[in-house]
Formats: structure tokens, C-alpha cells, sequence
């Protein structure tokens, strides 16, 4: 790994001298590529100069032992023994730093929440899931912005697709995708009896214009009125959009807006987001590792955590990960699960998982 540090210096110094050039400075697309680089290569160098310096101290101490007496034997021991847990803890690092990046970790997310089976309990646990990543979001100084959103009868949402941004939002977001199954009294039970309900979040890496080629004969577009809970009519103009690419057969629909050009404008970029993942996900297919690097990322329909009401408990089912804290954990305090699930991928990844 020390060798490999010596190339990345001199990237990290090549990196420095571009991002002073006036021509990148002007660019503001490439030199945000640049100043993530320079930070990712910064921490890895300094780890490995940390390294460094430990490995050659522990040398230095250990040749100093055949002239020392036994009183600096016993300091030089004690030394050695500091010396070589700091290597092994640095060393640890390094490999962490140095895993493989996931191609989407700069990116920013988009997160649709749907209602699943439970009806309108279902609908209703779909909004606690929103505002528990609305207060996640904030405590990770995200910004979260609503694209649209389908408001149920009691309430809740049949369906809402934010757009998350921010350091980092990939990275933790992304092992947020699957079922998620909540167990408590719904407040339409006049029986008090506990049922089963459950939700589905996809989250989509945000795809720029010129990653996804669509073509205008590919798409079918149709506007309508918006409506509100209920079916009545919230907007006496066809500003609502649904936007059909004939080749694949999504179809994305945006109404939250006034604007006819704003709610296409939604709707082209989720669309392009769902395209760019059904491309990725088809690329990884073709070379059989069907994302087997992200956590539960694989199947939609698995039941990746459990939100008990009774015992204030929340299960991820894929890292056998319990905690007792459901209130704190619905009011945006997911950072142990969040930091459970990235600290297993890069387990997984050390181990050779990936």
C-alpha cells in the first residue's frame, strides 16, 4: 500500500496545480470534479505519511534495542508496542480509503416512497418514512427538495419522490432501497389489534442530461388537470404531465406544480434517473454481479427492516442490526443504522466481497 501512496502523491500534486488554472476555475462542473478528488486524495496521502512515519519509527526504536541498556529496553519496548498499534490502525484505514469507489458517490438521489400492502396504513407509514429522511437529511446538512407527491385520503402519501443532495447522500442513502415493514395499531383499528403494513423506497442516482441520450420520437407526452385526495380538480389548466419513453415503458408523472414547463422539467429528471439505474443495473446483470457490492440493493421486494410500535424496535434484517429506540430513529436519528450498513459493505469489500 506504501508504494501505491508514492503514485497517489503526485497525483494529489497534479490535482493541486489544476485546480489553480484559470481555465478549470472558469469551469464550475470540472473543478467540483477536481476539488473532490483533491480531498479523497488528500486523506488517503496523509494516512499513508502517517503510516509511514510509524513504520519507520518502529525500525529506528527496534535498532536502537541491541545498545540500550535495561532500563531504555523497557521504554523502547513500550514504544514499539504504541508505535505498532497506531500502524495497524492506520494500515486499516488506508485499506478502508483505498477500497473501491462506488461510481454513484458523487451523485445526488432520487427517493420515491410508495405505499405498499396495508391500504391506507400503508399510505400512511409511506409519510413517516418521508419525514424520518426529511429529518435525516437535515441533521446531515442535505438539502431535500419535493418533486411530487400524491397525497392519500387520511393524510399519508400513495406516493412522494424527493430529491436528496449533499456530501456523502449516496453513499448512505442507497442502502435505504426495499420494503419496509412497520407492526403497530393502525389508526383505522377500532379493535386495538396490531397490523402488519408496508412501504417501498427506491432510491435512483441522479442522472445529469449528457449521461442519458433520449430521443424526442421515443417519448410520448400527455397533460392533463391536476387533482388532490378524492379525485377533485386542485388546478383548472392541464398543467399536469405524464411523460411515457416508449422504448422502456416508464412512465413518470409530475402535477405538484402551477407551471405545465415546470412539471415536465420534474419528470425529465426523474425519468433520466430511472433510465440511467435501469442501465447500470443492466450492466452489472451482464457481468453477474448485479450490485452485490450495495446492501439489499438486488430485489425491491425483500423485507429490509421491520419498525415495531409495541416494542419501540427497529430490525435491518440484512445485517441482523436491532435497536430499541423507534421514536428517535422516526424522528431522523437513523446515523447507528445508516453507519451499521456502511461499515458492513466495507467489511464485505475488505473481505474480498466485492
Amino acid at each position: 500500500m506504501l508504494e501505491r501512496i508514492a503514485g497517489l502523491e503526485d497525483e494529489l500534486r497534479e490535482v493541486e496545480i489544476r485546480l489553480g488554472d484559470p481555465a478549470v476555475q472558469r469551469d464550475q462542473h470540472q473543478l467540483a470534479d477536481l476539488g473532490r478528488r483533491f480531498k479523497q486524495l488528500e486523506e488517503i496521502v496523509n494516512c499513508g505519511r502517517s503510516l509511514r512515519a510509524a513504520v519507520d519509527d518502529i525500525e529506528a526504536a527496534r535498532s536502537m534495542l541491541a545498545e540500550a541498556d535495561s532500563e531504555e529496553r523497557e521504554e523502547l519496548h513500550a514504544e514499539i508496542e504504541q508505535l505498532e498499534e497506531l500502524a495497524a490502525a492506520e494500515t486499516e484505514r488506508l485499506r478502508t480509503l483505498m477500497l473501491p469507489r462506488d461510481p454513484n458517490d458523487d451523485r445526488n438521489v432520487i427517493v420515491e416512497i410508495r405505499g405498499a400492502a396495508g391500504g391506507e396504513e400503508a399510505n400512511l407509514f409511506a409519510r413517516d418514512l418521508f419525514e424520518m429522511y426529511e429529518a435525516f437529511a437535515k441533521r446531515q446538512g442535505w438539502h431535500m427538495e419535493v418533486l411530487a407527491s400524491s397525497p392519500s385520503d387520511l393524510g399519508g402519501f400513495t406516493e412522494i419522490t424527493s430529491l436528496m443532495s449533499g456530501d456523502s447522500v449516496w453513499t448512505r442513502m442507497k442502502h435505504e432501497g426495499g420494503t419496509h415493514r412497520v407492526q403497530r395499531v393502525p389508526v383505522t383499528e377500532s379493535q386495538g389489534r396490531i397490523h402488519t403494513s408496508s412501504a417501498t423506497v427506491t432510491v435512483l442516482p441522479e442522472a445529469a442530461e449528457v449521461e442519458v441520450d433520449i430521443k424526442d420520437q421515443d417519448l410520448r407526452i400527455d397533460t392533463y388537470r391536476s387533482s388532490g385526495p378524492g379525485g377533485q380538480s386542485v388546478n383548472t389548466m392541464d398543467s399536469a404531465v405524464r411523460i411515457t419513453h416508449i422504448p422502456t415503458g416508464i412512465v413518470v408523472a409530475m402535477q405538484d406544480e402551477k407551471s405545465q414547463l415546470k412539471n415536465k422539467a420534474k419528470a425529465m429528471r426523474v425519468l433520466r434517473s430511472r433510465l440511467l439505474a435501469a442501465e447500470q443495473e443492466k450492466a452489472a446483470a451482464e457481468q453477474a454481479v448485479l450490485r452485490r457490492d450495495q446492501v439489499g440493493a438486488g430485489d425491491r421486494s425483500e423485507k429490509i427492516r421491520t419498525y415495531n410500535f409495541k416494542e419501540n424496535r427497529v430490525s435491518d434484517h440484512r445485517i441482523g442490526l436491532t435497536i430499541h429506540k423507534l421514536d428517535r430513529v422516526l424522528a431522523g436519528e437513523l446515523d447507528d443504522v445508516s453507519d451499521a450498513l456502511v461499515a458492513d459493505e466495507r467489511r464485505r469489500q475488505l473481505e474480498g466481497g466485492s
